[in-house]
């Protein structure tokens, strides 16, 4: 279980109001898969200021592996607004650290021993980070596991750059409203989701296809069967930071051996669990735990 599983794009602070939340979803992963006993690691950068000192020390508290460089460029932030009727705006600020992560000589270390990584679309929106995290996919072993959760936010995404993290993956990890961007960008407005999701399994030769729809369950595919897990009715605390959890059950229970139904089973049921918490990283039900011991 010291496999190394690596969160790799934006870490940042969610600025509310009155208070502020880690966040990113690289970060949220590797924590969650760490918490399973795999050697989760955080991978991105942060500024040479307060709000970068405190994001590392956050993580030593959550006492979470990283390897997070110190750039020239301010620490990542989001800030969070509320409209009169308490919908949420989001603003994500740009040229901010982790748009700029080095690709180091740390780094190609990190990539040469990792057995699982999981990166997204939103950190590729600058070419230094994007290249980076080219680089590090070329740089990982032959059986290396390469999850594209493609987390689409806002304008920061492209055909092309969707296109490329396609084709350098094994596993999709997509949501209900992403995939119909999808099906706009490829002209495929006329298929239904689960066609949609063979034919992206097909078209990228990718081994699984994971599609989350909220309260209407969730998906699983592979070239040999589909999963289908309806989603538990709970008391939502919230929802930050569910689907990372989602994505790091089920590649946690996929590599300790699990078959897809298991491991799609276990992933709601984690997902499930972080909805009924607030924040994105809280600690996990020992029962949970104990899949892994």
């Amino acid at each position: 279980m010291n496999k190394i599983i690596v969160g790799l794009g934006e870490i940042l602070w969610d600025i509310f109001p009155e208070r502020k939340i880690l966040g990113g979803a690289p970060a949220n992963f590797a924590y969650h898969v760490s918490q399973f006993g795999f050697n989760g690691y955080a991978l991105s950068a942060v500024g040479n200021d307060l709000l970068g000192k405190e994001i590392l020390n956050s993580l030593e508290e959550k006492n979470l592996n990283y390897l997070i460089e110190t750039t020239d460029y301010p620490t990542g932030t989001v800030q969070v607004t509320l409209s009169g009727a308490g919908i949420p705006q989001y603003e994500i600020c740009e040229n901010v650290a982790w748009d700029n992560i080095p690709f180091t000589k740390r780094t190609e270390n990190l990539a040469k021993r990792t057995s699982a990584v999981c990166f997204g679309s939103l950190a590729q929106r600058n070419i230094t980070s994007r290249e980076t995290i080219k680089k590090f996919l070329k740089t990982v072993p032959a059986d290396c596991i390469k999850i594209f959760d493609i987390n689409l936010r806002q304008h920061f995404y492209t055909k092309n750059i969707i296109e490329e993290s396609l084709k350098i993956s094994n596993v999709l990890k997509i949501n209900d409203d992403e995939i119909k961007v999808v099906a706009d960008l490829y002209g495929w407005k006329e298929i239904d989701e689960q066609e949609l999701c063979m034919q992206l399994l097909r078209r990228f030769a990718l081994d699984i296809v994971i599609l989350t729809k909220g309260t209407e369950g969730s998906f699983v595919f592979n070239n040999k069967e589909t999963s289908f897990q309806p989603t538990p009715k709970v008391h939502v605390a919230d929802t930050v930071g569910a689907g990372d959890s989602f994505t790091a059950a089920f590649v946690a229970a996929f590599m300790h051996g699990k078959p897809i139904p298991k491991a799609h089973q276990f992933a709601v049921e984690v997902s499930a669990y972080v909805c009924q918490q607030h924040g994105a990283m809280p600690k996990l039900a020992d029962a949970h735990i104990e899949l892994f011991r």
